[in-house]
Parts: C-alpha cells; sequence; structure tokens
C-alpha cells in the first residue's frame, strides 16, 4: 500500500469511527469545520516549512505529486484524519465520563 493509499484509509477509518463507532458525528458540525480551517492554515504553514527545506522528502513513487504549500496532499489527508479521530474520541470520552 502506498502513501496515498493509506491517506485516504485513514480518512475513511476517521470519518467510519466520527459517523458510527462514537456517533459524535463531528463531521456534520460548523464548529469542527470553524476549528479545522484554523489548525489547517497551521498545517500549511508546518508542512511548507519542512518540506520546502527538504526536512521531509517523499519518493515521488508513492504520492500523486499533488501539492499544497509545498507539502503532498496525502499530508493534509493524514492531518484531518488525525484531528477528526483525536477530536471525535476527545468528546467521546467526555461523554462517558459524565455518564459515570
Amino acid at each position: 500500500m502506498d502513501y496515498t493509499q493509506l491517506a485516504i484509509v485513514a480518512v475513511l477509518c476517521a470519518l467510519i469511527f466520527d459517523l458510527f463507532i462514537s456517533e459524535v458525528r463531528l463531521i456534520k458540525r460548523r464548529v469542527f469545520w470553524s476549528s479545522y480551517a484554523i489548525i489547517i492554515a497551521f498545517q500549511l504553514l508546518t508542512n511548507w516549512w519542512l518540506t520546502s527545506r527538504n526536512i521531509v522528502m517523499y519518493d515521488p513513487d508513492v504520492i500523486t505529486g499533488v501539492r499544497i504549500a509545498s507539502a503532498p496532499v496525502e499530508d493534509l489527508l493524514f492531518g484531518f484524519a488525525l484531528v477528526l479521530g483525536v477530536l471525535s474520541n476527545w468528546i467521546r470520552i467526555g461523554a462517558l465520563k459524565k455518564q459515570r
């Protein structure tokens, strides 16, 4: 499995977790998208800095070649999956603690 496929699987796993396992459905909330707009700005800045200085490099054979702010689009997919998964789990755990 290459980097692109892994990135897509990560997004699908995060969506499944958010919508069906945790049932938080954060993806459907405006507050998530407002928060993500702030997060992605910093992700783009960080990715640009790391990749434009060759601190992080990618094998061109395992990515699509599409880049945003000098970083492969796959990095944005992984970042999205990470943010959605962590926030959904955070909300789920908080709700479980309130039930006790």
